[in-house]
């Protein structure tokens, strides 16, 4: 999927865990978040590109 420009997956780990992968020019964040809902787990996840962007547009 693509929010914003940056493209990135949610995958289902176990019941109520996802893996979520982006990349923000070279660099690739990923990690694991806890969530009963994948819309949740996708808006957890663009939250975090979010604030990825904001510490490359100040930084």
């Amino acid at each position: 999927m693509i929010y914003k420009g940056v493209e990135y997956t949610v995958t289902a780990v176990a019941p109520g865990i996802w893996k979520w992968q982006f990349r923000i020019d070279d660099r690739v964040i990923a990690g694991k978040t806890e969530a009963k809902l994948y819309l949740l787990a996708v808006r957890r996840v663009q939250l975090r590109i979010n604030r990825e962007r904001k510490k490359r547009a100040s930084g």
